[in-house]
This record gives structure tokens, C-alpha cells and sequence, in this order.
């Protein structure tokens, strides 16, 4: 019975051993392939969003916008707005960057990719999107879009990263969500009004864009 418990812990010991291994890999990998990337803007957004839908042909619009403005356009490499993102950077000429998850849904890359990096990993993929982006832009999206935004704005708030631009598209998507930000997180005392600062709400590509071009370095 001690050897099989003995086994099992080694057993465990080894597993979380190879674990470590992959996710030091996957950062390397993910260091190695972007580092020489340049001035770059991580765009989320849906996933559902079909071809030809206004979402989507406003996001094909802002990435070539982006593009001709000097960045690369970084998204998460799949279907819906970040393939638009994508398709927009390559068309305009442009380093497109997707920062692809193997998940059990949703997992397919779009075509329109000429830098990729594969991940297993969420929290090393959210590192690449903070590490080499210069700005955030989320357009409408879900869960996934709301983890990148939180991720950004709470690493700001916090100073445990240089503040940069994010801009949210959509001011009626969006504006549920920022009266509950006033009305409860800074009525309630758990931000403070300046936080809401920390981005810009937009309808306008070119005004997102001119945001951006203000606040980088290019």
C-alpha cells in the first residue's frame, strides 16, 4: 500500500515536471516567433460573427486602418472578428499575427495568418497579447473578449505594466457595462472614477486609431 501511494506521488511529481517543461516551451516558442514583431495592437472580438455582417466589415475596416498606420495587428487567430482582424492587416500589407488556442470549440485558425503561434496554455497566450501589444482595442464579444479587457485594465490599475491605450468599439455594446462601472464599482467605493479613464469608448475606427497614434511611439 506505501509503495502504490510512493508510486502514485512520484507519479504525479513527473506529470507536473512535463507540465512545467510545456508551458516553459510555449513561452520561448512564443518569445522566439514575435520578437522582432514591431509596433503591434491586439484586437478581440467574437468569434460568431459571420463574413459580411457590419461587426465584421467594420473590424476588416479598423485592422487595415491599423495596418496603414504602422501596426500589427494581433488577434486570437480564429473565426468571426478575428478573422477580420487578420484579414484586414494582410490585405492592407501587413504583419498579422495570430496567437492560436487548441480549445474543444472555436478552435480553428483562419487563413489569413502570416505570423502564428500555437498555445495550450490561456494564461501564456494572455502574456504574448500583453507583452507585444502597444494598445487593446475589444470590439463586442463575450467571456473571452471580457478576460482580455479585465486583464489589461486590471495590470494598469495596478502598475504592474506601463498603462497603454484601450479602446472599446461600440458605444451602445458597451454602455451596459460601464453604468454598471459607475453605478456600482465606483458608487460602491471598489474603483476609483479615474479608473474609468483608462479607456476610450468609440464608434469611430478613425477615432480609435487617432487615439492609439497619440498615446504610441511609433
Amino acid at each position: 500500500m506505501a509503495n502504490s501511494k510512493q508510486y502514485l506521488i512520484d507519479d504525479l511529481s513527473m506529470q507536473e515536471s512535463w507540465r512545467l517543461f510545456k508551458i516553459l516551451s510555449e513561452i520561448v516558442d512564443g518569445f522566439e516567433t514575435l520578437s522582432d514583431l514591431g509596433p503591434a495592437v491586439s484586437v478581440f472580438g467574437s468569434a460568431r460573427v459571420k463574413a459580411g455582417e457590419p461587426l465584421y466589415e467594420k473590424t476588416l475596416d479598423l485592422s487595415r486602418k491599423l495596418t496603414e498606420a504602422g501596426f500589427a495587428v494581433i488577434t486570437g487567430g480564429g473565426p468571426g472578428l478575428m478573422e477580420a482582424g487578420n484579414k484586414g492587416a494582410m490585405e492592407a500589407g501587413g504583419k498579422s499575427v495570430g496567437l492560436h488556442i487548441h480549445l474543444p470549440l472555436e478552435q480553428k485558425n483562419n487563413e489569413y495568418l502570416n505570423v502564428r503561434c500555437d498555445f495550450r496554455y490561456f494564461f501564456v497566450r494572455k502574456l504574448m497579447f500583453i507583452k507585444y501589444a502597444m494598445a487593446y482595442i475589444a470590439m463586442p464579444g463575450g467571456y473571452g473578449t471580457l478576460d482580455e479587457l479585465s486583464e489589461a485594465l486590471v495590470l494598469i490599475q495596478t502598475h504592474r505594466i506601463k498603462g497603454f491605450p484601450i479602446v472599446l468599439m461600440g458605444v451602445d455594446y458597451w454602455s451596459g457595462l460601464l453604468d454598471w462601472f459607475r453605478t456600482r464599482l465606483v458608487a460602491d467605493g471598489f474603483c476609483n472614477a479615474k479608473d474609468l479613464d483608462l479607456f476610450l469608448v468609440t464608434d469611430s475606427n478613425e477615432e480609435a486609431v487617432e487615439h492609439i497614434r497619440r498615446h504610441v511611439v511609433l
